[in-house]
């Protein structure tokens, strides 16, 4: 058996004015920029590891108004070997954590809760901490006006367990730097390197050999110690004069001189060569090794341990291929893992019940997830396979607009620029086809779940708009269908509604863009702009519909060239994207 850190919660740090995080062996951190990911792993470290790095600046601020206090509570709870949270803690922990902090709920299920306060001391420009073992775990929100923070502290209690080890990486890690700081976790492991007498004297003994013979091979350095030796004759000394050492003489100085070189097929290459990935990666890898020492002392002293790692963007500068590769070798290091990550190559190899995504609700930041309980697992293959492992860019979103079809996908970032003056990309917007009209729970489950404000700008034949509204049905939305759903004019498709809104013309004339190239000659081509010109409504349509990803981009960029206004379904879809985005961005 082991434990787990079930549940955090925050109140007034950086950006977290009050939110809970439910966590599991591995938890995947997802959302747009400065929506709290790293604040909340440094939440994590103030209540689990090192507050040193604590300033004023890290209290909550609010307008003119900053938070007086910073609170976490962390929440410890027994788990199987299976991972299943069971209902008492096995003898070691339960010795480890006394009594006194074991609390058993009201399903007679054992946990921990502690909490950690830091206040501030502006006069000496210091914080002070406190640590409590809180009576019980109360909801996150009692009502409007009790909150789980204003709640009784409970016992005042220190508690530092050298068995529960805090690991932070942060996205800046480089192994060339960790060569260079003793505190880094390479540089611990190397303070740590140890020989017997036996082999000290034999090790030094083949250095000594070995620099003899480096010097004595070189007329360079063996002129350099000719020359150094008439130091003895202005010193008093009975040494043995000067020496040369092109290798470490002392065995307790191998570290100092320690390098790293990484080799392909042909060649070796030391670490300073190599870019900023393999440093970055080679970093996170002795992390993992310095948890594997500990691990191993650990059994050797028949002692608990239990490692908790918050790492930053995994990611950083790592091709896709390989990103996939480290996050399976991180899920493979003992303990509990939390993974903040921009990467969608990361969140699509989580499952879904890892992913946690940080959002912006009006004011302050929540946390979405995707209840996977009350999915069934072919819903769950579905999502996985229809959404995370072909859209993983969706976790990032500030808004989603899902649509059925190929010409949507290509025209509406263009009519999107147009209307918001600014590439949707930028704006956090994203547009996802969804491949049929029949196709939009299991994306509906992903956004609504991870709280990632979405609209669906659909077709309207009468069996979409049936199999839509039941969808919206089935997925039990706190939205309203209107505030939901944008639908064409009845029983319009996307193309037809172009048609309908007036833009014949704009159509022909991309007709015009694809066709005439292909032409042989002058009068084949001035032939096939009259015999376009003669389309009537139906053939526009059977065209466009033929080659949807084709006239998609083509038509709304001859729209917008022509100075009409924007689609009226399109305008009204952008009007209900805008308010999505409008005080959810980057804080």
């Amino acid at each position: 058996m082991s434990i787990l850190i079930k549940t955090i919660r925050v109140s007034g740090f950086r950006g977290l004015q009050n939110i809970e995080v439910d966590l599991e062996p591995v938890t995947v951190l997802t959302g747009i920029n400065n929506s709290g990911k790293t604040s909340f792993l440094k939440a994590m470290q103030i209540a689990l590891g090192n507050r040193q790095f604590i300033t004023q600046d890290d209290f909550y601020i609010s307008g003119s108004n900053s938070a007086d206090r910073i609170i976490v509570d962390v929440k410890i709870v027994p788990v199987g070997n299976e991972g299943q949270i069971c209902n008492d803690f096995d003898e070691d922990w339960e010795v480890l954590f006394t009594e006194e902090k074991i609390t058993i709920d009201t399903e007679d299920k054992s946990f921990v809760p502690l909490r950690t306060i830091l206040t501030y001391d502006k006069i000496n420009a210091t914080y002070k901490s406190k640590q409590y073992i809180l009576p019980d775990w109360p909801p996150f929100e009692n009502d409007m006006h009790v909150c789980w923070y204003q709640t009784g502290n409970g016992i005042e209690k220190v508690f530092n367990y050298d068995e529960v080890k805090f690991f932070y990486m942060d996205a800046q890690r480089d192994i060339i730097e960790d060569m260079k700081v003793r505190n880094s976790y390479l540089g611990k492991m190397l303070s740590k390197i140890e020989y017997s007498n036996e082999d000290v004297t034999k090790i030094e003994k083949q250095i000594k050999e070995l620099n003899e013979h480096a010097v004595n091979s070189s007329d360079i350095l063996s002129n350099i110690k000719t020359i150094l030796k008439e130091l003895d004759s202005a010193m008093d000394t009975s040494s043995e004069g000067v020496e040369i050492t092109p290798f470490t003489k002392k065995i307790r100085d191998l570290n100092k001189g320690l390098s790293i070189h990484y080799s392909d097929n042909k060649d070796s290459f030391s670490m300073e060569y190599h870019g900023m990935g393999t440093r970055s990666w080679s970093s996170l890898l002795t992390l993992k090794s310095f948890i594997n020492l500990l691990d191993k002392n650990a059994e050797n002293g028949q002692t608990l341990f239990f490692p908790i790692l918050a790492i930053e963007e995994p990611e950083a500068h790592l091709h896709p291929n390989a990103q996939k590769k480290l996050y399976s070798q991180i899920e493979g290091v003992k303990g509990q893992k939390i993974i903040s990550t921009h990467s969608p190559y990361i969140a699509a190899s989580a499952k879904l019940s890892q992913i946690r995504n940080f959002y912006y609700d009006k004011v302050s930041v929540a946390c979405g997830a995707i209840n996977t309980e009350e999915l069934l697992p072919e819903e769950i293959r579905k999502i996985n396979r229809q959404v995370v492992n072909t859209r993983g860019e969706i976790f990032f979103s500030k808004a989603i607009v899902f649509f059925e079809g190929d010409t949507e996908e290509q025209g509406l970032p263009i009519f999107a620029e147009k209307y918001f003056d600014k590439n949707p990309v930028e704006l956090g917007i994203d547009f996802v086809g969804v491949g049929g009209y029949g196709n939009y729970l299991p994306f509906l489950r992903v956004a609504e779940g991870l709280k990632i404000p979405w609209l669906i700008f659909s077709d309207a034949e009468q069996d979409t708009k049936i199999s839509v509204k039941k969808q919206f049905s089935d997925l039990s939305s706190s939205k309203s269908e209107n505030d939901a759903i944008i639908f064409l004019t009845d029983y319009n498709n996307y193309e037809e509604q172009l048609i309908s809104d007036g833009y014949k013309e704009e159509i022909r004339k991309s007709i015009i863009k694809m066709e005439i190239p292909k032409c042989k000659s002058s009068q084949h081509a001035d032939t096939k702009q009259e015999e376009i010109a003669s389309y009537n409504d139906t053939k526009l349509c059977i065209i466009i519909n033929n080659l949807k990803t084709q006239y998609g981009p083509v038509i709304a960029e001859t729209i917008i060239e022509s100075n009409k206004p924007l689609p009226p379904k399109v305008v009204e879809l952008f009007v209900k994207v805008g308010s999505l985005i409008k005080g959810g961005g980057d804080r």
